[in-house]
């Protein structure tokens, strides 16, 4: 499994296809990510939290913070204490 980041997405990709994905609009300072999707038979596998992961990296190398929008991605971080550094105010 590979992960790619281009235009405003952090794919998960296998085989050249796209299983999954994150994506986020930037405005500023603030990365809002709007939706995380991951294919069914990925399910379960942990690749969303690996997505997660992957724009929480992104942000903190970017100086900038995390506006969770989609549902998936505030869960996340809400469970994950090491994630919630980037979190928008």
């Amino acid at each position: 499994m590979d992960f790619k980041h281009e235009n405003n997405k952090f794919s998960a990709v296998e085989n050249s296809e796209e299983l999954a994905y994150l994506s986020y609009v930037e405005n500023g300072d603030v990365l809002t990510v709007d939706h995380t999707e991951v294919s069914p038979k990925l399910e379960g596998q942990g690749i969303g939290k690996k997505l997660v992961s992957q724009v929480v990296e992104f942000a903190r190398s970017e100086n900038k913070t995390i506006d969770p929008q989609c549902p998936f991605a505030h869960s996340v971080i809400e469970k994950t204490p090491e994630f919630q550094d980037v979190l928008a105010k």
